[in-house]
């Protein structure tokens, strides 16, 4: 088994088919296309021996919880990590200190959801590699920005275990019309389950009824998501495709 997971998780930049390498699909459809392990592995350029840089750039974000995380490390920290060399994490830093220069001049832009890639992409990096199932809900206003993120379960996620009104609640105590579920599956099998599917629609029928609109539920796998909207899956049959639902035709590469 210990060889297998190996050889699946070690593909290097170069075996990969050229429209799926970070910097030709940054070329090809603009930096924001692209996911948070995705940029950084633009940043550090290689990887490490047997570790391709997309699999060194998710490792960190998944040992700092994301990219805030990482963004509060230090340069021993970076130094401190396998894979990360001296000129790896200046690269890395220089960046980060730049984006944070950037939104001190900018400090009301948010995160906008204009699709399930969207939400795929801000989420992936922080949720594609953990162990245990997570459920997160994204409060989205009006403008479809995200304001907050709250995680609601760690484990089983499965209708005997989620409470809808604690899904709910974040939306209910800051006034949100709008709302996003997103979790992931540790197998990185992004297919929907039957609870995945009876869970999404408790809490749309439930949000419905508190004037809150569930936009979508993504499931997050290994570099791969499912959006149950698209697929009608718990939402209603006569609903609008996810990319309209976010304000879009449904656009997917």
């Amino acid at each position: 088994m210990q060889g297998s997971g190996e050889s699946k998780y070690t593909t290097m930049i170069r075996d990969l088919p050229q429209d799926e390498r970070p910097r030709e699909r940054l070329r090809q459809f603009g930096p924001s296309h692209l996911s948070n392990a995705e940029l950084i592995a633009i940043l550090l350029r290689v990887g490490s021996a047997g570790e391709s840089v997309l699999n060194l750039s998710a490792r960190v974000l998944s040992m700092y919880g994301g990219l805030g995380g990482v963004a509060r490390a230090s340069y021993g920290e970076l130094c401190d990590l396998h894979g990360i060399s001296d000129a790896k994490a200046c690269q890395l830093l220089a960046a980060l200190e730049l984006g944070r220069r950037l939104a001190s001049l900018h400090p009301e832009d948010r995160a906008v959801i204009r699709s399930p890639q969207d939400v795929f992409n801000l989420m992936s990096a922080e949720m594609g590699f953990l162990v245990q199932e997570h459920l997160r809900v994204l409060l989205l206003n009006t403008k479809n920005e995200v304001l907050a993120t709250h995680e609601i379960y760690k484990g089983n996620v499965n209708s005997a275990v989620v409470r809808v009104s604690e899904v709910l609640r974040p939306a209910v105590r800051e006034n949100c019309p709008n709302i996003v579920i997103v979790h992931n599956h540790p197998s990185g099998d992004p297919t929907p389950s039957p609870e995945d599917i009876l869970v999404t629609r408790q809490i749309r029928t439930c949000a419905e009824m508190m004037d809150i609109e569930l936009l979508d539920h993504i499931v997050i796998g290994n570099q791969r998501f499912v959006s149950l909207k698209e697929r009608r899956l718990g939402f209603n049959e006569d609903s609008t495709s996810a990319g309209a639902a976010f304000g879009l035709a449904a656009e997917r590469r």
